[in-house]
């Protein structure tokens, strides 16, 4: 119940102020985005305030004379843009069915219409083709550390049932701190080679001119170049470090070791 009159009214499953407004057959009103959640989550249509079971999926038609937020905002530093926005909203959801990521306008039709209402929609992803399991069509939500590879729910089941499976965060994750352990390693044994550089110019400069001076030049030449490639390897694994998206992240990292490993 509201205090003052003047207050908008507010959905009673966000708690905010109404977002493309539906209205239900038993007369109760929500935010589409809301119900349509309501409903995928609960695998039910139901009202969720008297109870009322809807056997067919009700057809939500918006009161777009009440929407809020039409105006496109500009887009934030990792934000998703809508697929289908010339406008480019950020996207708020991702569907795994059609591939694509929706903002909140784009998205209705998922919520109003049954045959997308099957659809699974998921957090945002950015690279979302990357991101389902090209056997099952599935989400990857699994890392198989037996196999090296990220997997979907079905494949955990199947092809790598007794494996060692963790999620693809917590691999992500210790990866990382890995990923910085070796940076270290690496600016540590560039130092060196710098040092032994040094050292061997300093010595050339005393000794004066004599047959071992074209040695110590080559030497410092193999050093320089040994810097050269120890800093590229540095800077890669800075780039990947930088790496948002943790499948991404995992797939470039093991294929990388795959190939030093040769």
């Amino acid at each position: 119940m509201y205090t003052h009159m003047s207050e908008p009214p507010q959905c009673c499953i966000c708690l905010d102020e109404f977002s493309s407004p539906a209205s239900l057959p038993c007369g109760h009103g929500f935010c589409l985005g809301c119900i349509g959640e309501y409903w995928r989550i609960h695998g039910a249509c139901q009202c969720p305030l008297c109870k009322a079971v809807f056997p067919t999926r009700p057809q939500l038609q918006t009161d777009r004379t009440l929407r809020t937020g039409d105006a496109p905002a500009p887009l934030k530093a990792g934000e998703v843009p809508c697929d289908f926005c010339p406008a480019e909203r950020p996207a708020v959801k991702s569907c795994l069915a059609c591939l694509a990521s929706y903002c909140a306008p784009h998205l209705e039709t998922h919520y109003q219409r049954e045959d997308l209402g099957r659809h699974l929609l998921i957090s945002l992803v950015k690279n979302l083709e990357g991101s389902v399991c090209k056997l099952h069509g599935r989400r990857l939500e699994k890392f198989c550390r037996s196999d090296r590879t990220c997997i979907c729910a079905m494949c955990a089941q199947t092809e790598h049932r007794g494996h060692h499976l963790v999620s693809v965060s917590r691999e992500a994750a210790k990866m990382k701190v890995s990923l910085k352990r070796r940076k270290t390693k690496l600016q540590q044994e560039i130092q060196e080679r710098r040092s032994e550089a040094e050292k061997i110019k300093l010595s050339a400069e005393l000794g004066g001119e004599n047959p071992k001076e074209t040695q110590s030049k080559e030497l410092v030449e193999q050093l320089e170049e040994e810097i050269d490639e120890l800093q590229r390897r540095s800077a890669e694994l800075e780039q990947l470090s930088q790496a948002e998206d943790n499948i991404h992240f995992l797939r470039v990292l093991y294929q990388a070791d795959r190939r030093s490993n040769r």
